[in-house]
């Protein structure tokens, strides 16, 4: 087996001629993108421009809603994830998603962080106690809520809710993080702590994220894609996107004139 480089990309999730769409009307124009490991990749774009919905059809998500076709390829690992044998809840226990608002359960905080290792079959309370505290500490919440593991979790600040939502998913050892807009309901403070957090995690995981933020972008990702409506209009290194564009929409836009 050949062995990998420390700078060499590995592409961990592959795009080609993706379409979706709704009833008649058509979100996604074949998108093709190469979403690399350990690496996090911003995908940025005015509202109503597909950067959700491209991101929900990374683990089908898109599948609970009524009347969606999708077309073209989307590959974990060189495995199509829209093939006939695909396993879902195998699926997106490997691509996890943390949503705009914190979707905490009514649990209490070990409870909420325990419920994917549960689902998956593991009952050893030693085991799941383990879990629970490596996965808050990969979060930096261990140090806050050690002595209340029993609280509701809804007693907890809107962004410590959000690191518990990352805490959750750590849990259950994906391979890919999903984020769509996880910091655009939390206050500037809270904002910088997911930015740094994405950071840590790279080492382990890939991480997408969807956002609205222009200087979120900036700071915390390595790629940027930038769609326009339903197309993707540009896909590069960070830096080139946000200092020498080669599309003048994007010019436009991460200059705020679009």
């Amino acid at each position: 087996m050949a062995i990998r480089q420390p700078n060499e990309l590995h592409p961990k999730v592959e795009v080609k001629d993706l379409d979706l769409y709704y009833g008649q009307h058509q979100a996604l124009k074949k998108v093709s993108l190469t979403f690399y490991a350990n690496q996090v990749t911003a995908i940025i774009g005015p509202s109503g421009c597909g950067k959700s919905t491209l991101l929900r059809c990374l683990n089908r998500m898109n599948d609970t809603i009524p009347g969606i076709r999708v077309e073209g390829r989307v590959a974990l690992d060189g495995t199509d994830i829209y093939g006939r044998r695909q396993d879902l809840t195998r699926l997106r226990k490997s691509v996890g998603m943390v949503f705009q608002r914190p979707n905490v359960f009514p649990l209490s905080i070990l409870d909420n962080v325990a419920y994917g290792p549960k689902v998956h079959g593991l009952k050893d309370r030693a085991r799941l106690s383990e879990i629970v505290e490596r996965s808050l500490a990969a979060v930096g919440l261990w140090g806050e809520v050690r002595e209340r593991l029993n609280v509701s979790a809804l007693e907890l600040s809107l962004g410590n809710r959000q690191l518990l939502c990352l805490a959750r998913l750590v849990a259950v050892e994906p391979e890919v993080i999903l984020l769509d807009e996880p910091a655009s309901a939390l206050d500037p403070i809270s904002t910088l702590r997911i930015e740094e957090l994405m950071r840590e995690l790279q080492k382990e995981y890939t991480i997408i994220i969807v956002t609205h933020n222009m200087q979120q972008a900036a700071r915390a990702s390595d790629r940027t894609a930038f769609m326009l409506s339903g197309e993707l209009v540009e896909y590069g290194e960070t830096r080139q996107i946000f200092t020498n564009p080669r599309d003048t929409r994007t010019e436009r836009y991460v200059t705020g004139k679009l």
